[in-house]
């Protein structure tokens, strides 16, 4: 594991559940300070997605805690912060890690979607920065993100709304707090509109850490459920209305835990 990004190749990109431990066992952050630098890491804090005013504060003080060398809370609150605010794509450039923090999806989005503090994002995780996300901020980091929707386990025609993502990758869909609120359901259907990305369900303190080679690997202490389309044989989305059930026929998932990987070239799991 590098102690420090390496130009040339993608930093990792690294989607969290939510729900994960700050103080007793912080596994998850610690991994991604780890891979920000470790005790030389400059961390960002982006809180954008929360509309309470010390998110960002309360993480800088807990990296701060953690030994990184600096941590920084980017208080982009509008669309002009994300365009205009030079100091922040200065403070965001010498940085090492960047974190965004949870809330709503749709306000992250629609803030930072599109504008110079986004692309810089992406330039800066191409170069090596790793980019972490938790809840709203994991569902942000994909191409295509689950917006809103329905908890249960049948997927249904409308139970999910999509909206364009930040674009560090487009081979993952992420669903967050998986289990703890019941969202197979949504997952599968918003995959049926996407089937050629592999989707993730990210339980509550866990994250997945997606390498440059396209591995995903599971670390905390949840479950990761991965959701491959791969050989999907079947699909009535385009007959189903009104909320309708969806027949998904040859599907393949798997039930992952810390440690163990999954390649989304070869969909092959390392146990």
């Amino acid at each position: 594991m590098p102690s420090k990004p390496i130009d040339d190749q993608r930093g990792y990109i690294m989607p969290i559940g939510g729900g994960e431990d700050k103080f007793a066992s912080p596994t998850v952050l610690q991994k991604f300070i780890d891979l920000s630098g470790g005790n030389d890491a400059i961390i960002a804090v982006i809180p954008t997605a929360s509309k309470l005013e010390d998110t960002g504060d309360i993480y800088v003080d807990i990296f701060e805690k953690m030994g990184v060398k600096e941590a920084h809370n980017l208080k982009i609150e509008s669309r002009l912060d994300a365009t205009t605010n030079k100091d922040y794509q200065d403070t965001l450039s010498k940085c090492t890690g960047i974190f965004m923090t949870g809330g709503n999806q749709l306000l992250l989005s629609t803030t930072l979607g599109g504008t110079p503090i986004a692309k810089l994002i992406r330039r800066l995780n191409a170069k090596g920065v790793s980019v972490a996300g938790t809840s709203a901020g994991a569902a942000f980091i994909s191409g295509f993100m689950i917006a809103g929707g329905q908890g249960g386990l049948m997927p249904r025609c409308n139970m999910v709304n999509l909206a364009p993502g930040l674009g560090l990758t487009n081979k993952l869909l992420v669903d967050q707090h998986f289990s703890q609120r019941d969202r197979l359901g949504r997952l599968l259907a918003a995959l049926s509109y996407n089937p050629y990305m592999v989707g993730v369900g990210i339980d509550e303190d866990t994250g997945v850490l997606l390498n440059s080679s396209n591995v995903i690997e599971v670390i905390g202490s949840g479950m990761v459920t991965v959701i491959d389309f791969s050989h999907l044989k079947h699909s009535s989305l385009h007959n189903a209305r009104n909320n309708a059930p969806i027949s998904l026929v040859d599907i393949r998932m798997h039930m992952l835990l810390e440690g163990q990987k999954f390649d989304l070239k070869t969909s092959l799991v390392e146990f």
